[in-house]
């Protein structure tokens, strides 16, 4: 993958820019691992946060009430540059790319191997506790990355939309589920977030994940939506589709904890198609 990508940033970018006016990064790591060291004027914030957290489908978007919380403390202003990371191969970064697409504020990049690759490359860490604020704001939610129950059953019948399943294999063949169903969106391809991941460069993503995607039918010419439980491993999918330029990716942030825990919704269980 090449890294001239708006939305990836390389550790050595990034060293590069540091301290730069209009420049975020935002840290969404563990507290603890915040505490214990992030990236030179990260500002962290809990994955919690990103989320909903009210059962029966806790991944969902939070009210627009602590969404404007969370903007107001991060100063997040209409020229800001945002660079986002974590420490488990992107799926928190993900989901806060995924919900700065929702708010409408497009100009971030994801630091391609989050903390991982910052730290095991010799990048600077520390350890003090940063704090950025700015003047109250109101958002505005933005529909077009957001994908909804009734968007997925409208599509199951159309040869436009290809469901993105990003859980584990057991999960997917309805082997094990934390809902009350198991099992999958009818049709939907199999590709666990963590396959476009490579170990091997302190997981960065997979340098021919275009390839890979394609290989599986998942190619930018259809409409797509990603999932997974709670639409956190779904958010580094949908990071990668951003950043291989997807022109129509969603997050279905309801996922399978919604889908899931209804009666009435379609499942599948077993291999179908292709999947990795």
């Amino acid at each position: 993958m090449a890294n001239n990508y708006s939305h990836l940033l390389e550790p050595e970018q990034l060293a590069s820019r540091l301290g730069e006016d209009n420049l975020l990064i935002v840290d969404l790591c563990s507290d603890q691992q915040y505490a214990e060291g992030h990236v030179p004027g990260a500002v962290h914030v809990s994955p919690g946060a990103l989320m909903d957290g009210r059962p029966p489908a806790p991944g969902k978007l939070p009210t627009e009430e602590r969404l404007s919380e969370l903007v107001t403390l991060l100063g997040l202003g209409p020229n800001t540059h945002v660079v986002i990371y974590d420490d488990e191969g992107g799926g928190w970064a993900g989901r806060m790319a995924w919900t700065l697409d929702v708010l409408g504020h497009t100009a971030w990049s994801y630091l391609n191997g989050g903390l991982i690759a910052w730290a095991r490359e010799g990048y600077p860490l520390e350890t003090r506790t940063n704090v950025q604020s700015g003047e109250p704001r109101q958002v505005t939610i933005h529909q077009e990355p957001i994908a909804e129950l009734d968007d997925i059953i409208r599509g199951l019948d159309t040869t436009e939309l290809r469901i993105w399943d990003a859980r584990s294999r057991d999960e997917y063949l309805g082997i094990k589920s934390p809902s009350k169903r198991a099992g999958h969106i009818p049709g939907a391809i199999h590709c666990e977030w963590t396959a476009l991941m490579d170990p091997e460069r302190h997981f960065r993503i997979r340098s021919d994940a275009g390839d890979y995607l394609a290989n599986i039918g998942l190619t930018p010419d259809h409409d797509i939506i990603t999932h997974c439980q709670s639409h956190h491993r779904s958010g580094f999918t949908y990071m990668v589709a951003r950043i291989l330029g997807y022109p129509r990716i969603r997050g279905y942030h309801g996922s399978w904890s919604e889908w899931g825990n209804r009666d009435d919704t379609p499942i599948e269980t077993g291999a179908v198609g292709k999947s990795q």
